[in-house]
Order: structure tokens, then sequence, then C-alpha cells
């Protein structure tokens, strides 16, 4: 069991803690969408759950749970959504490079961010045909600062 959390926790620490959300939303004019999102430990590092709130009608609030898929370093992010979506990614987190992915016929998805100093910045893809795919979204996350540590 040990080992398991170990392999569960490792670069998922990373994630761990509160963060602002800003999203931009493309073509035309960009639409801006605020938000936050946490990421804690379940049961002592067995699963990480995502939880996000967002400031516009139209952007679904929601929860993820992330666990171990396999020994190699690979997760699955099970997804819930306000709109009663649900759906099930494939997910990596290495050298900084964090992915999700997921096909489906009809709507495939793949999500890429790189983790910086405080900051995750993003992109959502989409794809009807799972070979031709156009920018969704970009969002960045910006750590929040733990207020009573300062």
């Amino acid at each position: 069991m040990a080992d398991d959390k170990a392999r569960t926790s490792g670069s998922l620490d990373a994630l761990v803690g509160e963060w602002s959300m800003e999203v931009a939303v493309p073509p035309g004019p960009p639409i801006e969408v605020r938000g936050r999102m946490v990421f804690e430990w379940l049961s002592e590092g067995s699963f990480l759950i995502q939880r996000w709130n967002v400031e516009h009608d139209e952007a679904p609030d929601g929860i993820s749970i992330i666990g171990p898929e396999a020994p190699d370093g690979a997760y699955r992010q099970h997804y819930f959504d306000s709109r009663g979506v649900s759906r099930v990614y494939e997910m990596s987190l290495r050298d900084g490079v964090w992915k999700l992915w997921r096909e489906s016929p009809g709507f495939s998805q793949r999500f890429t961010a790189t983790l910086g100093d405080g900051a995750i910045t993003g992109f959502w893809e989409k794809s009807s045909d799972g070979e031709t795919w156009e920018r969704d979204f970009d969002i960045t996350y910006t750590k929040v600062e733990d207020e009573a540590r300062s």
C-alpha cells in the first residue's frame, strides 16, 4: 500500500492547493472567464480530487477524481460537471508538462499545460473527427498563497 501511495502522489503533488483560474475563449473578441480550482488528496494520497467553480453562466462547475492507471506513471481522470456531463480522460504529468486526452466518436479532446513557478499555463483542443484539431480555449491557473502562512 505504501508503494501505491508513493506512486500516486509523486508528481501530482505539484497540483495540490488552491488556484485562481482565467480562461480565454476564442474566436473574435476573447471572452474572459474567471474561477477557482482546488486540488486535494483523498484518503491519505490514494486519489487526487479536483474541484472548480467558474464565474460565468455558460461554464460548468465540476469535480474530477484522479488516480493511478498503470505502474508507468499514467493516470486516469474521471470528470463530472454541473451540466450532468461525465467523461474519462487519460492523463500524464511528466517533466512539468500536464496532459489530458480522450478519444470519443464525434468529440475528442486534449489538454496540454506547462507547470511553472506558481502557475499552470495551457490550452484545450477539440476534434470532431479525431484528426483535425482546433483550439477550444486557453487557460491559466495561478497558485493562491495560503494567508495562514503569511
